[in-house]
């Protein structure tokens, strides 16, 4: 079993590695990573303290990518508007994950009474427009980069619920389930030893898919004004300041960092989750 394992992550890493836009979006990501968390305290970076010497200042010189209309170095807001957005999309995707998860497992291992309660709720979840609802919450809870993150996280569990409750199901017909109930196996050993180790490939690709997303809704809270606030930096509050049609014509400094930084992103997320999605396919094994 050991060796068949090894070979079977063998494979699937050999795969992931030999799609290039996935490797690509993995260094990416990895560089992203690397910068956002070395830079900082490297080049003494400040995002909030401006320097009314050089208000709107085009780039060079002092400031790598110029100044905003209150004298806020962009480079530096670009930096840390990464760590805030990364953190966001990485904290909520767990926090989806967490409570998707077991409730899609229970669903499909215990089925009646259980399946029903958890897949009607992930139907209503689902039946209410999830922008509308995320707006309402952030708006009752407050704008701040913890509640946005814990709101996104709690809406979102439907989406890896209903995926492991398929492929639970689907394991569920497997003889190696009947011969593990048979011999006398307890049903939380009969579900970490055979139900999910075989049913989470999907929820592997989710986890790409929603992370990606979570940065871009938290993107579009923060240029609509409800998500995190200044002076904190994030990528959409940063696009916010660039609104007015002068800014957009004449101080691409100002917005054009943060968008092709939102882009590179989602993008990077992308391209992993497409080569995990074609590592794990069992059909081109």
């Amino acid at each position: 079993m050991k060796k068949r394992d090894e070979s079977y992550f063998a494979v699937v890493r050999q795969k992931l590695f030999s799609h290039k836009a996935a490797v690509v979006g993995m260094a990416l990501l990895i560089l992203e990573v690397i910068l956002v968390v070395i830079l900082p305290p490297l080049m003494k970076l400040d995002p909030i303290t401006s320097d009314y010497g050089a208000v709107n200042a085009v780039p060079g010189g002092a400031h790598l990518l110029g100044t905003d209309a209150i004298g806020r170095d962009i480079f530096a807001r670009l930096v840390f508007g990464g760590r805030t957005s990364l953190l966001v999309g990485l904290l909520s995707t767990l926090i989806s994950c967490a409570l998707g998860v077991p409730l899609g497992v229970a669903a499909g291992y215990c089925r009646g009474r259980v399946e029903t309660a958890v897949m009607r709720a992930a139907d209503i979840f689902m039946s209410f427009p999830s922008i509308v609802m995320i707006l309402v919450l952030v708006s009752v809870l407050g704008p701040s980069v913890w509640s946005v993150t814990l709101v996104i996280g709690v809406l979102g569990w439907t989406q890896f619920a209903r995926l492991i409750y398929a492929s639970v199901l689907s394991v569920m017909q497997e003889e190696y389930i009947a011969s593990a109930r048979a011999v006398g196996t307890r049903t939380l050993g009969t579900i970490l030893r055979y139900v999910l180790p075989n049913a989470v490939a999907p929820i592997l690709i989710a986890l790409t898919l929603h992370l990606a997303e979570a940065i871009l809704t938290e993107s579009s809270l923060s240029f609509l004004g409800l998500g995190v606030q200044p002076p904190q930096a994030s990528w959409g509050n940063m696009l916010h300041d660039a609104q007015s049609l002068t800014v957009l014509s004449r101080r691409p400094w100002i917005w054009l960092p943060p968008g092709i930084a939102i882009l590179a992103t989602v993008l990077s997320i992308n391209f992993l989750g497409d080569g995990l999605r074609d590592a794990l396919d069992p059909k081109q094994m």
